[in-house]
């Protein structure tokens, strides 16, 4: 009986270390199955946050996850492998995600091309048998360009150029190649990421501008010896801002344009409709200022021609007279004679 009674207790004390799965909560917690997610909208305990917050968070936990469990043992279950799986629902609540939508990858030009007109890409073996070499190679890669490295170890050379390199013809089309598929690739990723693209080449970082392309195209034309006056202007030219003659021949006078009738004519009448069209710029104050100075100027001359005439009555048959009716000296009369030697100096 002491037995017996033992081994209850101590099953009674198994069973106490395990909490039982039904859960009692104020407020339902939200249960979404579909992302196994529970929301619980209870406060706190704060004395027992307060107590020991690492055993109240803990049971808190452990709570909300067995009300989790309840739900998915609800759901209809099956038996996969022996193993019991159970068929999730629809998630209910909407997640924001971390990262935006994956968009389609956009098709290449040959993928379109394929499409349209049906083309199915066929499965290659990786490896194929090669009867030259009596080996199994690969059908691509670099163990691939190995292998015909070494089958062709020698090339036929023409007979009408023994010199010709074949070697170097082949390392050549196979660079070709691949540049030319590095090209494809580069615009297939311009095509996707919509940036507009010559028909020949790709437009990089490292590519010249509009602007840029425009002063060249006006430096090269401003290059020959008439500083480009006598070069052809294509349609729709246009002339870079900064760049002239002299700009690009600095020191250096405008050379004379090539005189045409054409040319001559229209040089005259650009002339003169900017001589008719010109408006007269009528400064009033200068004018004014003019005019006065011009009736200052002819009342002084007035002035002194009045003094002159007076002076002239007043002084008849004095010295003032007699000094301003002295005849001048004629002309000539204080010059040397050369013919005549000249005696030396006299002294005292």
């Amino acid at each position: 009986m002491d037995i017996v009674k033992e081994v209850l207790e101590k099953q009674q004390q198994t069973l106490q270390k395990y909490k039982p799965i039904t859960v009692q909560k104020t407020l339902d917690p939200t249960i979404d199955v579909g992302h196994m997610m529970v929301s619980d909208p209870n406060y706190f305990d704060d004395e027992q946050m307060k107590a020991d917050r690492e055993k109240y968070v803990l049971d808190l936990t452990r709570d909300n996850v067995q009300l989790l469990i309840n739900s998915i043992w609800e759901l209809p279950t099956e038996r996969v492998e022996e193993s019991i799986v159970a068929k999730l629902p629809a998630a209910k609540a909407p997640l924001p995600r971390a990262r935006k939508l994956p968009v389609p990858k956009p098709l290449t030009k040959w993928e379109e091309f394929a499409k349209k007109k049906g083309i199915k890409k066929r499965t290659r073996e990786k490896k194929v048998y090669d009867p030259v070499l009596d080996k199994w190679v690969p059908t691509y890669g670099f163990q691939r360009y190995k292998a015909e490295k070494e089958k062709d170890w020698v090339l036929e050379v023409p007979q009408n150029d023994p010199y010709r390199d074949m070697f170097k013809e082949k390392r050549d089309l196979r660079i070709e190649r691949v540049a030319k598929n590095e090209v494809a690739r580069m615009k297939n990723i311009a095509r996707a990421k919509k940036i507009a693209t010559p028909r020949t080449g790709f437009v990089g970082p490292e590519s010249a501008s509009a602007k840029q392309l425009i002063t060249a195209s006006n430096i090269a034309k401003a290059s020959t010896a008439s500083v480009g006056v006598f070069q052809e202007s294509l349609p729709n030219d246009k002339q870079a801002r900064g760049i002239g003659v002299k700009e690009l021949m600095p020191g250096e006078k405008r050379k004379k344009k090539a005189s045409t009738i054409a040319g001559e004519k229209r040089r005259n009448m650009d002339i003169v409709t900017k001589v008719l069209n010109k408006k007269p710029k009528i400064d009033i104050d200068r004018a004014i200022s003019l005019q006065k100075s011009e009736a200052r100027a002819e009342r002084e001359e007035e002035e002194a021609a009045n003094e002159g005439t007076g002076r002239k009555k007043a002084g008849k048959g004095g010295k003032k007279a007699k000094a301003f009716s002295r005849k001048k000296p004629k002309g000539g009369q204080g010059k040397r004679n050369h013919s005549k030697r000249a005696v030396g100096r006299k002294r005292r």
